[in-house]
């Protein structure tokens, strides 16, 4: 009896450091695993209910997280780099001002969060889409400095979620059309298993996780084809906006949306929603694997997207890469110890916060160029207030030229027809620079027009008031712009 006390004494012990399960290790610093999504506005969440249940009800919601840029390759840059564009020097999709093979060539690829964590003694892991146009001419087979796993595709067509070819660390696997060749179940069931390894190991590790979906042409799984077949496209006040005399050029030369346009941007509509429930089900199936494997209450979980993304509002076809808050906010959600659950927090916070903000969580060295800074103080049950953090974050925008005349090796924008189509109209966007408050939006495009948007009076942003406001406070947003412009390190603090 007595020695059965002590090895029950000995399984209480043991339970009670960090509530692990018999057969794992406790890492000594947590583990952190990071979800990208691809074009996804904040309001599809509401479609996601794992989501909703596991890590919006279980988490804190960052409500005011910005992109620096709302395209894809900048925005992956700005995440991995903890940098803006006009520091990463990634400003489009596309050679000669952006892609992987600008990144590639700058040699941006050997200070990553990636190589920083796996510096500080972590077991790293890259899953899906990488930087546009990867490997490009580059090898085939190259993974970059920083992960110890990686798993992304390198031909054939991912975006439709099959057909593909994947590097598997150094290895290239086709997959197929069948239903379990599915891009999004395919890195899930990589991502499990990468969990159960390193959870048995007792290393700590980072998984970055980033999926092609919603974004165009948005192939959701077999088995959620026939989803959502009453969801209706979302019509907002600033949806086909009748008055756009306020505006910009850009916007003031476009017709009104036809009849076609929005019964495409419907269709869109309702294939991004069923396409985004084998992401949820990943979610799913992820907590369940850390719970199993006492991971779970030793994990940071974050859940966002790389940009925004509208759908008919201001007469825009549905597409990315303006100023307007469709385009540019997106949720950051978290879940881990010690985040209160349930929580909603204002701060202004952005993709260049969270290469910082797994650094520190990590016990990483977070090097000076880094322009973000970290979101551990906001995890907290006390965060700091409003008023002492970041007081305005920058948008930029660089007009890219046409893909056709660049070479098309690597993985590129789908070529679909509706693809094709967005693009003619992003073309059409003038480079700007923005910088977004609390308060306002304040948007410098190059042509010398600008906007200005009181954000509490007019949420749908329906009338800029860059005519009729206070000279004062236009010199004060116009100057602050022009700071954060040519920030760099501390600097883009503010």
């Amino acid at each position: 009896m007595r020695n059965v006390r002590i090895a029950l004494m000995v399984v209480t012990s043991l339970l009670a450091l960090g509530g692990m399960r018999l057969g794992t290790a406790q890492p000594a610093t947590p583990n952190i695993i990071f979800i990208l999504t691809d074009d996804l506005n904040a309001d599809l969440i509401e479609f996601m209910p794992n989501l909703k249940q596991q890590l919006v009800a279980q988490g804190t919601t960052l409500k005011n997280f910005f992109v620096n840029v709302s395209l894809c390759c900048p925005s992956r840059a700005n995440i991995l780099r903890g940098q803006y564009a006009h520091n990463t020097q990634i400003l489009t999709n596309l050679m000669p001002t952006g892609g992987f093979e600008k990144f590639y060539a700058l040699g941006h690829e050997s200070s990553t969060v990636a190589t920083w964590l796996q510096a500080a003694g972590y077991r790293t892991c890259y899953l899906g889409k990488y930087l546009n146009g990867y490997p490009a001419s580059v090898s085939l087979t190259h993974v970059p400095p920083g992960w110890t796993e990686w798993y992304s595709p390198v031909a054939g067509n991912p975006y439709s979620n099959f057909n593909y070819v994947m590097n598997e660390n150094g290895k290239l696997v086709r997959y197929g059309s069948r239903a379990d060749d599915y891009l999004t179940d395919v890195v899930a069931r990589k991502s499990i298993d990468f969990i159960k390894r390193a959870a048995a190991q007792g290393q700590p590790f980072f998984i970055h996780l980033a999926l092609y979906v919603p974004h165009s042409p948005a192939t959701p799984a077999p088995r959620h084809a026939q989803l959502f077949p009453d969801a209706q496209l979302p019509r907002p006040p600033s949806f086909n906006e009748a008055d756009v005399s306020d505006k910009p050029s850009f916007i003031r030369n476009r017709p009104l949306l036809t009849e076609r346009q929005i019964a495409q941007m419907q269709d869109l509509y309702r294939k991004r929603l069923q396409s985004l429930q084998a992401v949820d089900e990943m979610l799913a199936s992820l907590i369940a694997t850390l719970q199993a494997t006492g991971q779970l209450e030793h994990t940071y979980i974050f859940f966002t997207s790389d940009n925004g993304f509208h759908m008919g509002e201001h007469r825009l076809n549905s597409g990315k890469q303006t100023a307007y808050e469709e385009d540019i906010r997106v949720l950051l959600i978290v879940r881990g110890p010690g985040v209160p659950a349930g929580r909603v927090l204002e701060h202004l916070t952005g993709n260049i916060d969270l290469a910082p903000t797994f650094a520190e969580l990590g016990r990483a060295a977070i090097p000076d160029f880094v322009d973000g800074r970290s979101l551990v103080p906001l995890l907290s049950s006390t965060p700091p207030p409003l008023d002492s953090w970041r007081q305005g974050f920058l948008i930029e925008h660089w007009t890219q030229q046409r893909q056709e005349s660049f070479k098309t090796e690597g993985v590129w924008e789908p070529p679909d027809p509706m693809e094709r189509e967005h693009t003619q109209q992003q073309l059409a966007i003038p480079q700007f620079a923005a910088v977004r408050t609390k308060d306002y939006l304040y948007v410098e495009y190059v042509t010398g027009e600008r906007e200005l948007y009181d954000l509490n009076a007019d949420p749908y942003q329906l009338e800029s008031m860059h005519s009729t406001a206070d000279p004062a406070l236009l010199q004060e947003l116009s100057q602050r712009l022009a700071r954060l412009k040519s920030c760099a390190g501390k600097s883009c603090w503010e």
